[in-house]
């Protein structure tokens, strides 16, 4: 199991980090390891809503079938997702408005390997500290890119 948790502050309110960060299509504007958005259901971010994504970690391409399990615009989202070898992955986001402007996103990632706590140990050694730094590059390029979309 590897759990990942971080957060940035966000120059812009959570209504507007929140469409950027549940957008399926913009997941290669700031997720570092996204490759390829392969399906998606259409309409708003929703409970239950559906999604196929081909991403890459050390070079190796993976595909992660994802379900929106939690939606409460705009504070909160989760998605479980079931990758291959039936490793499993859940990402959340809560995003908290500042006191004095923008917003606080708060990430967690959380992954776990097939074959339990062998698995556990083969993911460690083959991927290391590697996810953390992937999670605080794509959450630097959220803010950048939310920013630029959002400026005052």
């Amino acid at each position: 199991m590897s759990e990942v948790r971080t957060s940035i502050d966000i120059d812009a309110t959570p209504e507007q980090v929140f469409d950027v960060a549940l957008d399926p299509e913009r997941l290669g504007d700031w997720v570092t390891i996204h490759r390829e958005l392969l399906s998606v259901d259409g309409g708003e971010p929703r409970k239950g809503m559906e999604m196929q994504q081909r991403m890459s970690l050390r070079g190796a391409q993976f595909k992660v079938s994802w379900e929106l399990v939690a939606c409460e615009r705009p504070v909160h989202a989760e998605w479980k997702g079931r990758g291959p070898a039936r490793s499993k992955a859940e990402t959340e986001y809560t995003l908290e408005e500042l006191p004095d402007g923008g917003t606080r996103f708060s990430y967690r990632n959380d992954f776990k390997a097939p074959l339990g706590p062998l698995g556990a140990v083969a993911g460690n050694a083959l991927v290391g500290g590697l996810p953390e730094k992937e999670a605080i590059a794509s959450l630097k390029a959220l803010k950048q890119l939310v920013e630029s979309l959002h400026q005052k």
